[in-house]
């Protein structure tokens, strides 16, 4: 599958890219649940069958003196059973290797996915299409007439859409300021620890109604109040801050399966004591005004014209990136979670009653939850690098105490 094209990176997968190490590789992994166990052979020929529809996975990302490029690359993909960390290194600088993988265990179907190929969005449409493509191997004739396509062109879905719809030459410095983080000691050896928390939205949306916000307002003021819980005396003065990614999709016309997402952010001081009830009112009051269109172009603009300031454009890659990195630093200290709602995951109507659930992660070198709802269920992938597990005790407790039934699975690491 060799297309001889290149292409240049976006300017999020450029943070990606200077950020990317062994704890944090800055995978994200996004997993479909059948109803039955995965047969390997046949999931084989769904992913070979899958990046024809996709071809844009197929990529292999080179250093250019300035900025990292991607091309097209004849590598395929080789589907295992899972072992191994969860969101593994899918990118290393000078190693020739494709930068997602599939894998099974029993009836799941994962697909890791370093983050500057894609987001999250990208990702779900991508393992969708391998998930019909293996129901169409495995029962002949019953899914022929199913397709999942956007109707976009190649060229559409290789849009770097955030060069179409930003830029401004209007540079200006982030007001937020450095917010407390909960944790204390890393797991040793580059650990991740993955939680994976579920519960009935029937018992939910209740909740979040009675308290007239939304599930996401919700789930944030839940999170913000576990991490309060945690937090020293001394520290009360200090922010908590959850950051948000937003799917760009949803208010530019655009069908790239390249990233296009956009961080906004709610941000409390627990000087005084504060009800669920009235955080959760705020929380979202907050949220709103930080989605508005008007708002989001304005740090968009602010972001992507960064690449066409003359002194960077000249600057060797290898300064750029300590540059980025340092920014990222900077960024992380101004972050107490990341809360990504990846939304209701809707399949084709054909095979939404072959799907148990769908579940997602997202390697993070701090607090890192994802949120997505299917066939009744709300499933978080809470990523932490702390041996402290507290805050997410406290998550749980407070949802218990609301009412709420969860069922929370985790990983096992090495102490």
């Amino acid at each position: 599958m060799s297309r001889d094209n290149w292409y240049k990176v976006d300017n999020v997968a450029k943070v990606f890219l200077a950020t990317a190490g062994k704890r944090d590789t800055r995978t994200l992994r996004v997993s479909c649940t059948l109803w039955e166990d995965i047969d390997a052979e046949l999931l084989q020929e769904a992913v070979l069958s899958a990046i024809q529809v996709r071809p844009q996975f197929q990529v292999r990302i080179r250093r250019g003196i300035f900025w990292h490029y991607m091309e097209d690359t004849d590598m395929m993909p080789v589907v295992t059973e899972e072992h191994g960390r969860v969101c593994p290194i899918l990118y290393a600088p000078g190693r020739a290797m494709l930068h997602y993988k599939v894998t099974y265990y029993g009836n799941r179907i994962n697909l890791d996915l370093f983050h500057a190929i894609s987001d999250g969005t990208g990702a779900l449409e991508f393992l969708n299409i391998i998930v019909l493509d293996y129901l169409k191997l495995k029962y002949p004739g019953r899914f022929d007439d199913v397709v999942i396509h956007s109707g976009a062109s190649e060229d559409e879905l290789n849009q770097d859409s955030y060069k179409q719809f930003f830029g401004s030459m209007a540079l200006k410095a982030s007001s937020l300021k450095y917010a407390y983080h909960p944790g204390g000691l890393k797991l040793p050896y580059d650990q991740l620890q993955f939680f994976e928390v579920h519960m009935p939205t029937s018992e939910l949306l209740p909740k979040a109604k009675e308290l007239g916000v939304s599930l996401t307002s919700y789930i944030g003021a839940r999170f913000m109040l576990a991490i309060a819980d945690d937090m020293p005396p001394r520290k009360r003065k200090m922010p908590i801050n959850v950051s948000m990614p937003v799917n760009l999709r949803n208010y530019y016309p655009s069908h790239t399966s390249r990233n296009f997402f956009n961080n906004v952010n709610v941000s409390h001081v627990f000087d005084e004591d504060i009800s669920l009830d009235d955080l959760a009112k705020e929380f979202d009051e907050k949220l709103k005004e930080n989605l508005s269109e008007e708002n989001i172009k304005k740090q968009m603009d602010n972001f992507e014209t960064m690449e066409y300031v003359a002194p960077v454009r000249a600057v060797p890659l290898f300064i750029k990136q300590i540059v980025v990195r340092y920014g990222s630093k900077v960024t992380d200290k101004k972050v107490s979670v990341v809360l990504s709602n990846l939304g209701v995951q809707k399949p084709p109507a054909e095979v939404a009653n072959m799907v148990e659930n769908y579940s997602a992660f997202c390697s993070s070198s701090n607090l890192f939850s994802t949120m997505s709802s299917y066939n009744g269920e709300l499933s978080l992938g809470i990523t932490s690098p702390y041996t402290n597990t507290r805050v997410v005790k406290n998550l749980v407790r407070g949802l218990t105490d609301d009412g709420i039934k969860v069922r929370v699975y985790a990983t096992e690491v090495i102490r």
